[in-house]
């Protein structure tokens, strides 16, 4: 850990933090959301109680188990994925937080031909209470990068970001950092001025 000041936290909290984390190895692999969720709270004797938060990446609010598997029933078939296969990475537990977080990796079939199979990575935080019921569970993952897997699209867009959108991104970071300006009140100035610019020149120019 280095040396360095902070507000909130110092070196010293961090390596007393880390002390008290418990990062068991615990493998949990199942075809089924409904499955890999009852199968990993046992290792922990969590409790599923029907009633729950359930933060799909701030994009959406379920109150209950029931509606997250329908959920998930749903939109794998909208989406044409025809098996999920469920498996966690790196499940660490804070006892002090009442949390356990981990890496779920999802492996995807699809139902159609000509769509791509492929494999996602999602960060889930579980919080539970005294009697170990689980309360609330966050997930976050690349919404954007999930559709363009599920559209077969990811390596297309991947290559026009790498070798199209990037070199441009570096040149303007280098030539903005540059001029001494760089700051958030001049950045977002560009991000208004630059846009009508470019109207005005395809439109009016």
């Amino acid at each position: 850990v280095g040396t360095f000041t902070s507000k909130v936290t110092s070196p010293q909290q961090i390596i007393t933090k880390h002390g008290r984390i418990d990062a068991r190895k615990c493998l949990v692999a199942h075809v089924g959301l409904e499955n890999f969720i009852r199968n990993i709270a046992l290792p922990l004797d969590l409790k599923l109680p029907d009633e729950v938060k359930f933060n799909m990446n701030g994009r959406g609010r379920i109150r209950s188990w029931e509606e997250v598997y329908l959920a998930e029933r749903v939109y794998t078939k909208c989406l044409g994925i025809s098996k999920r296969i469920y498996q966690t990475h790196a499940f660490t537990h804070e006892p002090d937080r009442k949390l356990a977080y981990f890496i779920l990796e999802e492996h995807n079939e699809r139902s159609l031909s000509f769509l791509p199979g492929f494999d996602f990575f999602v960060l889930v935080f579980t919080y539970y209470d005294d009697d170990k019921n689980v309360t609330r569970v966050e997930v976050q993952y690349d919404q954007l990068s999930f559709f363009l897997h599920c559209m077969g699209l990811a390596q297309g867009h991947a290559w026009v970001t790498e070798n199209l959108i990037t070199p441009f991104a570096l040149a303007w970071a280098k030539a903005f950092y540059a001029s001494g300006l760089a700051n958030p009140f001049t950045f977002v100035l560009q991000l208004l001025l630059v846009p009508c610019a470019l109207i005005y020149w395809f439109l009016w120019a």
